[in-house]
């Protein structure tokens, strides 16, 4: 497989694939991906220097498990030793503008795919091949704002708001790295390779989901909910005496559990609050009561009788918290793993299990 892909939809694409057994080689133009450059935080003796780009945090987030070669694609030999690797290759993946690869003479349908008839060829762009759009820039930041997200994210009376990662970025390598697996069980049945167009715009728009489909069905815009739910309550943050957490009850029974902790168990029978429908008329009102009682005792002592009923919660954990967590090191969502330079690293896991 190669990546010639840089920043991070199509790497974290190849990511998945070398996570999963794929022989990854990144082809990197001599000035190396751009978030080689992206730091602080930079490994330990890999900060960038004149002539010799760096290895980031955020480099390293999403190029394990690939070996690495440098190619000028702008040259005729580098072009060259990109048709020879293409030609042996089971996938390509680039995410230049569209008609780059065409002016460097490396189009897929020209140039690629006679060389190479079973070759998977993935691109990733901004706004996709065709349409208007086609030929505009675009980076995670802008796709979450034109695709909708922004606008149904932040506070009711604040800006809209981006997500705290590239979350554009991550859902379209996700749907790349599934639509190279789908395109290589058709190559089993056709022998034929394919081109796989996706674009951050398209991405984000499918992962709209359920607020976008009601839009569809009602014709009402959506509004901002901050930490609420449009559809169910309770189901946002709350502050303890101590520090916020968070509460998601998603049915009737675990409402009347929900109550049952807080030492208001009439709540599940009041009119107001028996049931989701209810609630939600009435939420306002039974978002103060809750918040009240909340206030009254430690995160910890909250959470430990909501696990103990059944009631989905947890507290709003920093970062450090996170890679401290019991459950989250159980899992194997923090390893370690030696770099030729930096010597011993720690990296996110992998987060499916076989």
């Amino acid at each position: 497989m190669l990546d010639l892909s840089r920043v991070l939809a199509g790497p974290y694409c190849a990511q998945m694939l070398g996570d999963a057994g794929a022989d990854v080689i990144k082809v990197e133009s001599p000035a190396g991906d751009d978030t080689r450059a992206w730091g602080p935080p930079f490994l330990a003796g890999c900060e960038p220097q004149p002539g010799r780009p760096g290895d980031s945090a955020y480099y390293v987030s999403c190029n394990r498990n690939k070996r690495g070669i440098v190619l000028d694609l702008t040259t005729p030999h580098g072009q060259e030793a990109l048709r020879r690797l293409a030609a042996r290759a089971d996938v390509l993946i680039e995410n230049f503008k569209p008609g780059t690869m065409e002016r460097w003479g490396l189009g897929y349908e020209d140039v690629l795919r006679p060389l190479n008839p079973r070759l998977v060829y993935v691109n990733i762009s901004g706004y996709g091949r065709t349409g208007p759009d086609a030929d505009l820039p675009g980076y995670d930041f802008v796709a979450q704002a034109v695709g909708g997200l922004m606008s149904i994210t932040g506070e009711p009376e604040g800006d809209p708001m981006k997500v705290g990662v590239a979350v554009t970025d991550l859902t379209t390598g996700m749907m790349a790295a599934f639509a190279v697996c789908a395109a290589l069980i058709a190559r089993q049945a056709t022998g034929r390779g394919q081109r796989v167009d996706l674009s951050l715009l398209e991405t984000q728009v499918a992962w709209l989901a359920n607020v976008g489909q009601s839009y569809l069905v009602s014709g009402q815009p959506p509004r901002r909910w901050g930490n609420a739910h449009a559809s169910i309550v309770p189901y946002e943050l709350f502050h303890a005496a101590d520090r916020p957490i968070v509460i998601g009850v998603g049915n009737d029974a675990q409402f009347a559990r929900f109550c049952a902790v807080l030492g208001r168990p009439e709540w599940a029978a009041d009119e107001r609050f028996a049931t989701n429908p209810a609630r939600l008329r009435h939420r306002r009102e039974l978002v103060g009561l809750i918040a009240r009682e909340l206030r009254t005792r430690p995160a910890a002592e909250w959470l430990a009788a909501m696990r103990a009923a059944g009631v989905p919660s947890g507290p709003v954990r920093t970062i450090p918290e996170v890679f401290a967590d019991p459950q989250v090191l159980a899992r194997g969502m923090k390893v370690e793993c030696n770099h030729p330079v930096a010597g011993l690293i720690s990296l996110i896991g992998i987060p499916f299990k076989f």
